[in-house]
């Protein structure tokens, strides 16, 4: 078998190296004479790793003391429900920006646990383009205030962290950018990711919470559902998905070994560039209808001129062993994903087949 260049939106590639040393340590991890995945998250060996993969964690992101972090399940997707759970009352109101179909899946869920305010949104712009801050209308009021940085259906990325004052939280689904690059986390009240783009495999949520907002939660929930207790546990207040945590240690270390955020920050410019540089540079071939100010680094969305080469380019493209190019079903076109274990080499050998599929079927 021969590695391919992945370039999926999600579940996404891992390093090599993370795997290999996972290979290596299957049958026996940690001179135990089995298994990760068959270890107790209760016994030495397991939570000496958690400890190490929360402080690589913290070392990779500046994580200041009075934040906790917590390794937690469910996905993101659950946590747009668990947020207001534990953020709000009954009673309260929270602002959500809407830029894409995330952050408009994240306000949909919470809207059963409290009063959503949209505050400002671009679907009137297709999502192509960044809401304007001076567009948007917060409430001083507001239990929180949420926003998706990255969108990694419509590929467009806040490029800042927009200043919502320091009276209200601020909340961030960093799913699909998280250790991209450097970002000061004192600016957020709380930091959510799934794993499965630039931290591990799927099945892990990280999130990192400002201590004093542990103690919020103003509604009656069971145990399993409040951050506090999961901190207060150490995020074992039941069984975790150890084979997750595991992989995302293995991952931190490899970040800290490749230079940290600072260097991916470097590589993932270096690699987004490149690629709408093609785009750019193809005299309308390929297209990018993102406002360029938007554009994300990690989901490069392109359409071809013609959609009747689709086909032939998705199938040329996997045969040349570029995968999941694919655009989201809602969306069609192409659709590249250039989180921090996708290589330069990886967008190197995708724009050098965009130049070749353009000069045979132009």
């Amino acid at each position: 078998m021969s590695r391919v260049w992945n370039f999926s939106a999600g579940p996404a590639a891992l390093p090599p190296a993370v795997l290999e040393r996972a290979q290596r340590e299957l049958l026996d991890w940690n001179g135990s004479g089995a298994s990760v995945m068959e270890q107790s998250h209760r016994g030495k060996r397991f939570i000496a790793m958690a400890a190490q993969a929360e402080a690589d964690l913290r070392a990779l992101m500046e994580v200041p003391a009075d934040y906790a972090v917590l390794f937690l399940q469910g996905g993101a997707t659950q946590h747009f429900a668990q947020i207001p759970m534990n953020l709000a009352g009954p009673d309260d109101s929270a602002d959500y920006i809407v830029s894409g179909h995330w952050s408009a899946k994240a306000a949909s869920e919470a809207g059963a646990y409290v009063r959503v305010n949209v505050a400002a949104s671009s679907a009137a712009d297709d999502y192509l383009k960044l809401p304007p801050r001076d567009s948007w209308r917060l409430d001083p009021r507001a239990a929180y205030v949420h926003y998706t940085p990255n969108e990694t259906i419509h590929g467009v990325e806040f490029h800042d962290v927009p200043d919502v004052g320091d009276a209200v939280p601020l909340v961030a689904d960093l799913s699909s950018n998280i250790l991209s690059g450097p970002l000061d986390v004192s600016r957020f009240g709380l930091i959510y990711a799934g794993a499965q783009k630039n931290i591990g495999p799927s099945g892990l949520v990280v999130m990192i919470i400002r201590r004093d907002l542990l103690q919020r939660a103003g509604r009656p929930m069971a145990r399993i559902f409040r951050y506090a207790e999961h901190a207060a546990a150490d995020s074992m207040l039941n069984t975790p998905n150890t084979w997750g945590w595991y992989l995302a240690g293995l991952t931190f270390q490899w970040l800290l070994e490749q230079g940290g955020v600072a260097a991916m920050a470097d590589l993932n410019r270096a690699k987004a560039g490149l690629l709408y540089g093609a785009i750019d540079g193809s005299d309308g071939y390929y297209r990018n209808p993102v406002d360029p100010a938007a554009r994300s680094r990690m989901n490069v969305r392109f359409d071809l001129h013609d959609t009747a080469l689709d086909a032939a380019f998705l199938q040329e493209s996997e045969a040349a062993g570029l995968l999941a190019l694919k655009g989201h079903k809602a969306l069609g076109g192409m659709r590249a994903s250039l989180y921090n274990a996708v290589p330069l080499a990886a967008v190197e050998a995708l724009v050098e087949f965009m130049g070749d599929f353009a000069r045979r079927h132009g």
